[in-house]
């Protein structure tokens, strides 16, 4: 499944775990996953995100935002 928009190269694949919900803990995987990830697709992300959380014509408060150049490798 394609999604069309910010992630343009994103498909979805479908993983399925068995296990009791209270000990299921996949914060370790996430953690891993997004570190693996390309600094500029982390920050698309979270942008994403935050975006889907505002209401129509509210915009983020950056007070406490610092920006910093990103160095690429």
């Amino acid at each position: 499944m394609e999604t069309p928009g910010i992630f343009p190269d994103f498909k979805m694949i479908t993983v399925a775990k068995k296990g009791r919900l209270n000990e299921l803990d996949e914060s370790k995987e996430d953690l891993k996953y997004w570190l693996s990830r390309p600094v500029n697709e982390r920050i698309a992300a979270v942008t994403f995100l935050i975006s889907q959380s505002l209401a129509k014509d509210e915009s983020m408060d950056k007070t406490l935002i610092r920006k910093r150049k990103l160095r690429h490798r």
